[in-house]
């Protein structure tokens, strides 16, 4: 008992880290799921059907985070903008953490699109339609997660 409230714990930890970038999210809640497997749930193969059916939501998670900005944004946003995004949230991250990141990669983004298209309503056009499109693919991952966690507790009751 005390042991999968622990996994729980560790779930719910895993799931305020899909929106926190400092924690791994749905690779946390995985790796509860697998440590719930082997060390707590006596033998039978109940178990490994939870995990394996955690781990297709984790990859389908993980390529819906990662596809769904990049079909949103294909042929939108040069590199040079990427890369300053991904500067201003290291930035951030150093200035402030972890709420940096975020803050960071919204001032790397707007300063990009700034210098490309002009600042001001341009510009910032631009950011809110990247922040919409990464904000769709961490919806995808919380959606799996919430799933990972939904198909633990359904293995919890069953096994």
């Amino acid at each position: 008992m005390v042991d999968s409230l622990l996994v729980g714990l560790v779930m719910l930890v895993g799931l305020v880290g899909v929106v926190v970038p400092v924690l791994p999210g749905t690779a946390l809640v995985l790796a509860a799921g697998v440590a719930w497997a082997v060390l707590v749930v006596d033998g039978g193969a109940g178990r490994w059907v939870v995990v394996g059916v955690m781990a297709a939501l984790f990859l389908a998670g993980l390529v819906l985070k990662v596809a769904l900005p990049g079909r949103r944004l294909s042929g939108e946003l040069p590199r040079s903008t990427l890369a300053a995004t991904g500067v201003g949230a290291a930035v951030g991250f150093v200035v402030l953490p972890p709420l940096g990141l975020l803050l960071g990669a919204v001032v790397g983004t707007y300063a990009a699109e700034a210098r490309r298209v002009g600042p001001g309503a341009p510009a910032r056009e631009s950011t809110v339609r990247v922040l919409k499109a990464v904000g769709l693919g961490v919806l995808a991952e919380l959606t799996a997660a919430v799933l990972m966690i939904g198909t633990w507790l359904v293995g919890l009751a069953v096994t």
